[in-house]
């Protein structure tokens, strides 16, 4: 991102952007050092100003700063403003609805300017979906990705998921409410009815719910309809790691993968990564059986 301003020479005075995450339920998660950060800002840009006063109002926070508007639709014209205060030295802080900003928050675009610029950035850790989801699921944890929210159009939405299906990290994404279920049996469509998966809804909240199962049957009970804010955990595929060169058991890892629901070209592509051999040695197993 290319902002058309110079970095900030030596003698200027230091700004710093300060990413400060708030609760995404429980008031009470509210990490201590916000009351800090809101009091000290010269600057607080809220995804949603409304909300942000009724949450300092609940909290019995004090903001000294001025308040502006930072959200979707007018983050890439509200940013250069913002530089522009980072660059005279003024304390930004910037707060989203939940959780950590610029994670499927607004945000992004900020840290990259203020990173540009030789800017200081740094954060309040506090309340996080991504991983409160994850460490709930009771899926393995070791190694995960965050894919965010999918695409909403179905096709897209089919390849995205292909592209995903030999994933074997833990796999999080974030889902509206309404598209849950379509969601659900795409996922199912592409990593197969029995892939283990978990519901995570309204955590941290009164209504909290952990819904676990295969995703065909967490489809399925989304048929029925689901309410508040959603957070999908899917598990990693097996790994096909060891695979022989031989080819009998390359035309098995293909069957396989294909089972899971990845599509003969990707999982002809991941068998002959894991093999050490190339694609058409692969290719010519499968085609000549």
């Amino acid at each position: 991102m290319n902002t058309g301003r110079s970095p900030r020479p030596e003698s200027a005075p230091t700004g710093v952007l300060v990413l400060a995450a708030t609760p995404i339920g429980q008031l009470g998660d509210a990490p201590p050092r916000l009351a800090q950060e809101l009091a000290a800002a010269d600057v607080v840009a809220a995804e949603d100003t409304r909300r942000f006063r009724r949450l300092t109002s609940d909290l019995g926070l004090e903001v000294n700063g001025r308040v502006v508007s930072y959200f979707e639709g007018n983050e890439q014209a509200r940013t250069p403003a913002l530089l522009d205060s980072l660059l005279a030295g003024e304390r930004v802080v910037l707060v989203t609805d939940a959780g950590m900003p610029s994670v499927s928050d607004p945000g992004y675009r900020l840290v990259v300017a203020a990173v540009e610029h030789d800017l200081r950035v740094t954060a309040v850790p506090g309340p996080s979906a991504v991983l409160t989801a994850l460490a709930v699921s009771g899926l393995p944890v070791d190694r995960f990705c965050f894919e965010g929210f999918l695409p909403r159009k179905a096709g897209e939405r089919a390849r995205r998921l292909a592209s995903l299906a030999a994933e074997e990290r833990t796999m999080v994404f974030f889902e509206a409410p309404h598209r849950t279920q379509a969601a659900l049996e795409a996922l199912a469509e592409a990593f197969g009815d029995e892939r283990p998966a978990a519901i995570c809804r309204e955590l941290t909240k009164t209504h909290e719910e952990v819904r676990r199962g295969g995703l065909r049957e967490l489809a399925r009970w989304a048929a029925d309809g689901v309410r508040g804010e959603v957070t999908l955990v899917v598990s990693g595929a097996e790994s096909v790691a060891e695979v022989s060169a031989d080819p009998e058991s390359l035309l098995a890892a293909v069957c396989a993968l294909e089972e899971q629901g990845t599509s003969r070209k990707e999982a002809i592509a991941e068998v002959a990564r894991r093999a050490g051999v190339p694609k058409r040695d692969v290719y010519e197993v499968v085609h000549v059986r």
